[in-house]
Order: C-alpha cells, then sequence, then structure tokens
C-alpha cells in the first residue's frame, strides 16, 4: 500500500479508553477480541495507534528500533506518563528513560532483582504467608484481597526497602493514587491535582528516610542504591528519590493485582485447583498461566524511532503506539484454546511483563510471591470457592480487585 494515500478516519472502534464500560470492566477480552478481528491496527483520534496480534505487539517490543521516549528525548503524547502538565514528575524513573539514561540507572539497582537475590527472599515470602493464612484456614473463609494479596507484597517490598511496616498503608493509597501519573493526557485536572498530592507525599516521605538511612545504612534496598556504584558512576539525590518511590509502586501493587487475579481464575476452575493438588510442582506453570490468561497489566506503550508498516499501514517515527498484551496474550494464531485457563500450558510465551529493553525488573519477585501465596492457598485447602459473581474493581490504574470474597475447606 502507497504510505501516501488517504488513510481511513481514525476511530476508537467502540474501544475508547475514556469512556469507561461496566461490563467491559468485568470481562475485556471479548471487546478485545472484536477488535483483534476487525481492526488489529487501529489509528485512534487521539493520534496514537494501537496493536492487538501478539506477532505485532513482539515486533514492536524486540525487534523494532523503538523506546519509551521521541528519538529527541522528550515525552511523547499517549506514551506512558507523557502529554500533560504533570509528565515529569517521577521522569527520571528508569521505566520511563531509554537507554543510556535507562541502562545506566538498570545497571545501579539490579543487583537486589537478580533470581539470585529474589530467591533469597523466598522463606521470608513463605513465613509471610502461611502467617496471613492461618485465620482463614481456621475461619473457613477468606477475603483474598484484604488477608493476602495486599499484605504479603506490601509488607515484603517494605521489608526489602527498609519502610517501616507499620507506614505501609499510607504509601499504599499514596501509591494506587500516584500511579495514575501513566495515564498522561487522559487525566482530569481533578484527577491530575489528585496524582501530584500523592506523589508529593510519597517524595516528602522518602527524602525524609534516605536522609535518616545515610546515616545508619543497612544491608536493605535503599541501603544498596546509596551505596550503588557502577563504574564510578552514582545515583543522584533526585534519582534516587524517584527510584525508590518507582521500585515501591512497581514492587507491590501490580503483585497485588496478580495474586488476587490468579485466586479469582483458580476459585472459578475446580479443575485448575485439582490439578495443582495433585502435582504441586506445577505451580511455576500455573503462575505463568495467571499472568497470560489475565494479568494485572493490559497494555504498555512503546514510541517508534523509525517509520514501521503493519498491514500496509505505515505507523510514523516518533508515534506512540499502544501494545494490547492481554489481547496478545489470547492470541488463537498463537495460543491454542486461549480462552482456557491451563496451568500446564508449555510452551508458554506469554507478554505479560512486556519484553525488550524494558522488560519488567520485578519479574522475578512476583513470580515468586505468586508461586508462594496462590500455592499456599491452593494447596492448603481441599476446595477454594468464589463467594462473589461479579468481582469489585479498586481504583488501582491496573486490574486490581477490591474484594474477593471465598470460602475455604482447610486440608
Amino acid at each position: 500500500m502507497d504510505p501516501h494515500l488517504a488513510e481511513p478516519e481514525p476511530s476508537w472502534q467502540g474501544e475508547d479508553p475514556t469512556r469507561p464500560d461496566v461490563a467491559q470492566a468485568e470481562d475485556p477480552f471479548p471487546g478485545l477480541r472484536r477488535m483483534w478481528t476487525i481492526a488489529p491496527v487501529n489509528h485512534t483520534p487521539a493520534g496514537l495507534w494501537r496493536l492487538y496480534r501478539h506477532r505485532d505487539v513482539i515486533r514492536v517490543l524486540r525487534e523494532l528500533p523503538a523506546g519509551v521516549r521521541r528519538r529527541d528525548g522528550t515525552r511523547a503524547p499517549g506514551a506512558m506518563g507523557g502529554g500533560g502538565g504533570a509528565q515529569e514528575e517521577g521522569g527520571t524513573f528508569m521505566l520511563q528513560q531509554d537507554p543510556p539514561n535507562h541502562t545506566r540507572l538498570r545497571k545501579l539497582v539490579s543487583k537486589a532483582f537478580t533470581p539470585r537475590a529474589i530467591e533469597r527472599w523466598r522463606p521470608r515470602t513463605r513465613e509471610i504467608t502461611t502467617e496471613l493464612l492461618e485465620p482463614a484456614f481456621e475461619a473457613g473463609r477468606i477475603d483474598v484481597m484484604e488477608e493476602l494479596a495486599l499484605p504479603l507484597p506490601s509488607q515484603l517490598i517494605c521489608e526489602m526497602l527498609g519502610v517501616p511496616v507499620a507506614d505501609r498503608k499510607l504509601f499504599t493509597d499514596w501509591t494506587t493514587r500516584g500511579i495514575h501519573i501513566l495515564r498522561g493526557q487522559f487525566l482530569s485536572p481533578e484527577e491530575r491535582a489528585d496524582v501530584v498530592d500523592a506523589i508529593d507525599h510519597l517524595a516528602g516521605y522518602f527524602t525524609e528516610l534516605i536522609a535518616e538511612r545515610r546515616g545508619s545504612l543497612t544491608d536493605d534496598l535503599l541501603s544498596s542504591m546509596i551505596r550503588a556504584e557502577e563504574e564510578g558512576d552514582r545515583l543522584t539525590q533526585e534519582e534516587l528519590l524517584v527510584q525508590s518511590i518507582g521500585l515501591l509502586a512497581a514492587g507491590f501493587e501490580t503483585t497485588v493485582g496478580l495474586i488476587g487475579l490468579g485466586a479469582k481464575n483458580f476459585a472459578r476452575c475446580p479443575e485448575a485447583q485439582a490439578e495443582l493438588r495433585g502435582e504441586p510442582g506445577l505451580i511455576a506453570s500455573a503462575v505463568e498461566e495467571c499472568l497470560r490468561f489475565e494479568g494485572p497489566i493490559g497494555m504498555t506503550t512503546r514510541v517508534l524511532h523509525a517509520d514501521a508498516e503493519f498491514d500496509g499501514r505505515v505507523i510514523p517515527a516518533d508515534t506512540t503506539v499502544w501494545l494490547s498484551l492481554w489481547s496478545a496474550n489470547r492470541d488463537p494464531e498463537f495460543f491454542d484454546e486461549p480462552d482456557r485457563f491451563d496451568v500446564r500450558r508449555d510452551p508458554n510465551p506469554h507478554l505479560a511483563f512486556g519484553g525488550g529493553t524494558h522488560l519488567c525488573l520485578g519479574a522475578h519477585l512476583a513470580r515468586m510471591e505468586t508461586q508462594e501465596a496462590l500455592g499456599a492457598l491452593v494447596l492448603g485447602s481441599t476446595a477454594l470457592e468464589p463467594e462473589f459473581e461479579t468481582v469489585e474493581w479498586g481504583p488501582s490504574l491496573f486490574r486490581v480487585p477490591a474484594t474477593l470474597p471465598m470460602r475455604l475447606r482447610p486440608s
């Protein structure tokens, strides 16, 4: 197709992110399958493009020249966190940087997130999980969100960072509000003011904590970042502050959603429970399927650094592209029976953690915590039954249930 020929009129195709839909919130996947079918390469009225097929999403993530900013280093409208007066809040966080800045920042903090470093936290994670679940097994019921999915990741990231666990309710609220900065141009003025207020509170809190920690370094992650040095390079005070806030936010809220969504799907699938109880070693495979089937992050963004053609349509360089991770992870051209929750699925090359340069730094931590949480929940019971028909969703930017009441039959 000649790239200079007239393009079809941009359209949301019925999937407008500025108009939330209750039915779509409960089950977004039929709408995504519709987009995969009728408009897999979609030019929107906001000027950004959306891609829905696995082959297109993975091409942008791993093959094409692309990043999270324009080629000149400026923020692009429609990109996560871009396109508005508050877009530079948290702008030095590594996930909002391209190489070489991203490479430098990631090197300085990544040692704490290697598989070996994360495995050292597994015994403590198991200990916390056991303590959290003991009252639920005695009572025969649980609100998974309140009693497991929220307290486990928030307590663990507190301990890892050296943040007082007693303060976790404060930062849970600030983080849930502040993370909406990623909506960028789609924030209303009132929402933007709330986001900035939350970020200001987080910044003030961590400024005091960093000052306190500098005078008494320990072996926690915050102390490691203060000490961090790579070939003579160190984090500036601003970079240290922003990485601390960013890691706190990235380190628990999406994992809260992953544990909750995994529990929801296990509760609705007794066959999957039975398979895991019969073969506990499937827990790692089961968590990968939780990530593919319904992960907490539905989409990510990239900014193209060169013109790219999809289905004969040319998307220009410096254009923001929204990549539907949910749609890609249920692509019937890539996955057999994509709408079936299959804890034995192998191989399972899902894209829940994104890909390429910006592959999620906390992937190992999220996997480990979810393996321990869901393994203990399912294996510690002979039945896990939902006490809800539809899910009440929380205020998070991500897919995080507000409450998930369930019945338990202890084993």
